[in-house]
């Protein structure tokens, strides 16, 4: 019997396949043109979406919102000729988002190791740049935790300039090596990656919906421009909220909980000894393991997939 507090069926939606979840939004031009407006609309669906993120004891800080977009190459070959770097053609670099560490020589070191790993694979460093954001613009516990927020760029060199995928592989490989190094050498310090893609780039944090233009003045630029916008606004279930928690992640965004995530790692760990990749070849075993520590249900999924 249908509920009578719910609307009927129409269009998309169906009484049938309510749930309580995180919200998560996605707005696209289905015939690939980049605009402004595009990402506008995203952020006016992450904002509808408040209501299905959460905040804790402090009602300004959220579990976490956040927006995945196209590389918005008009709007980082601008911000970078600024810092004195011209960016090659879109598709041979990769804008990376990079939460550090807050102590200052702790973030120099991690930076440092992020820049190693990036020779070590045979890609070239391009620069930083420091994201601007507004801390008074969230909460003060998202405060307490606000990491430095930077971009890492990085041109493909070698066999990964030709082949698109195969630079998005060895971005991959870049990411996990790095993460790997510096848990091994700068452990309990704070470090994650959002994204590291020559096609995507994710802007997220410890924020609630409406928060996101305030934050990040980056996605309010008119020369901020894609042509998809993936958002999700975070209600946390079997962790609490986090900087490196909040979604999108690299490949999705989650609007559910997963109660079989140990077996799934368990699973996951197995299936090391087996795997095998004549793409990434020798790269492979450099991932393992798979699944970072510390990570959400939805956070391991993203690893996986």
């Amino acid at each position: 019997m249908r509920n009578p507090g719910l609307p009927r069926q129409q269009g998309l939606y169906d009484p049938a396949q309510e749930h309580d979840a995180c919200g998560v939004g996605f707005v696209a031009n289905i015939r690939g043109e980049k605009s402004h407006s595009v990402v506008e609309q995203g952020i006016e669906v992450l904002v509808r979406l408040e209501h299905r993120g959460a905040c804790g004891c402090d009602p300004d800080t959220g579990d976490g919102a956040g927006l995945l977009v196209q590389v918005p190459d008009a709007f980082l070959r601008r911000e970078m000729r600024g810092l004195g770097v011209e960016l090659p053609e879109p598709g041979r670099y990769a804008p990376g988002m990079v939460f550090l560490a807050r102590d200052e020589a702790v973030a120099a070191r991690q930076m440092e190791l992020f820049e190693e790993q990036v020779r070590s694979e045979g890609q070239q460093v391009l620069g930083w740049r420091e994201v601007p954001h507004r801390p008074d613009a969230v909460g003060r516990m998202a405060r307490q935790g606000l990491p430095r927020i930077r971009q890492l760029f990085v041109a493909a060199r070698g066999a990964a300039a030709q082949d698109p995928d195969a630079f998005e592989r060895k971005l991959y490989v870049i990411c996990r090596m790095v993460e790997k190094r510096v848990e091994a050498e700068l452990a309990g310090h704070f470090f994650y990656v959002p994204s590291l893609s020559a096609r995507t780039i994710v802007y997220t944090g410890m924020l609630i919906s409406r928060q996101i233009r305030d934050f990040f003045p980056d996605v309010v630029d008119p020369d901020f421009q894609s042509a998809l916008c993936l958002v999700h606004s975070r209600y946390s279930t079997n962790t609490l909220g986090a900087w490196d928690l909040a979604h999108p992640f690299r490949y999705l965004a989650h609007n559910g909980e997963i109660n079989t995530i140990q077996g799934n790692q368990n699973w996951m760990r197995a299936r090391e000894g087996t795997m095998a990749s004549e793409l990434l070849g020798d790269d492979l075993h450099k991932l393992y393991p798979i699944m970072r520590e510390g990570a959400s249900d939805s956070a391991r999924l993203d690893n996986a997939l």
